[in-house]
């Protein structure tokens, strides 16, 4: 069982719960809060497919902040964490995590724990760095790094280095990422491969599934197929962008990026 929905006061982030272990999450450029068994951790970015099992637990809470929103409010580069799931007593002080943790405790839902854990965080760092959004709504819109680095005043040597703080990766691997969840929304849509690559902005079929075959560790035929057997899932919103998607674990799905 998996759910979400867009967060009522954390703006672009996603506030998601599920249940059971036989799932996959793939790469969207996000980093996420957890709540896991009475525990607080942090979901850093990913490059490849992660099986949700990884992380001890039958229910799981989370709280999927917008690309480039989480180093800010943890204090930590995006690269430190990427592919890793860690306490967040590793990040911050123990006495501080404690005291959160028994803060989140007290919510009848988590999620509304974990939505004001990053609101209090949010007022006392600040507002986000523009550049930040800027460059992933570019990367978003399919523009290419050296026209993104003109665009925001940076070389692409300054323009990477900013990324790995920000996201956990180069623009580059970033770019792909968020190409891969504009194909998979479509394919959650319907649509047929050929007719997927065409409007994500891949060379051909071949390409997107080279793609999500490296990045997800899947097809876009099996992963549409997944999605059909869990379209029924309560609260689950067709084709919402910048969420991780949850498939069924497919074979091969250790493959990475």
């Amino acid at each position: 069982m998996y759910e979400e929905a867009p967060s009522a006061a954390v703006p672009g982030a996603v506030v998601w719960r599920a249940r059971g272990t036989g799932s996959v999450v793939v790469p969207d450029g996000c980093m996420d809060l957890l709540w896991v068994g009475g525990r607080l951790l942090v979901a850093g970015p990913d490059t490849g497919p992660h099986p949700v099992g990884e992380v001890p637990g039958g229910a799981f809470a989370g709280l999927r902040l917008a690309p480039g929103a989480a180093p800010a409010l943890l204090g930590v580069p995006a690269h430190e964490l990427r592919d890793r799931r860690v306490e967040l007593a590793g990040l911050w002080p123990g006495a501080e995590v404690r005291r959160l943790t028994e803060r989140v405790g007290r919510y009848e839902d988590p999620r509304d724990g974990l939505e004001e854990l990053a609101r209090v965080r949010a007022a006392a760092v600040g507002p986000p760095d523009r550049l930040v959004a800027e460059v992933a709504d570019r990367l978003r819109a399919g523009e290419s790094v050296a026209g993104i680095a003109a665009a925001v005043g940076l070389g692409e040597r300054q323009l990477r280095r900013r990324s790995l703080d920000a996201f956990g990766y180069g623009p580059r691997t970033l770019g792909r990422v968020l190409r891969l969840q504009r194909a998979l929304t479509l394919v959650r849509r319907g649509l047929p491969p050929a007719r997927v690559a065409a409007l994500a902005g891949y060379a051909d079929q071949a390409h997107l599934t080279r793609e999500v075959r490296a990045l997800a560790g899947t097809t876009p035929r099996a992963y549409a197929a997944g999605s059909e057997g869990a379209a029924g899932s309560e609260g689950a919103e067709e084709g919402s962008e910048g969420a991780n998607s949850e498939i069924p674990e497919p074979s091969g799905s250790s493959t990475t990026a």
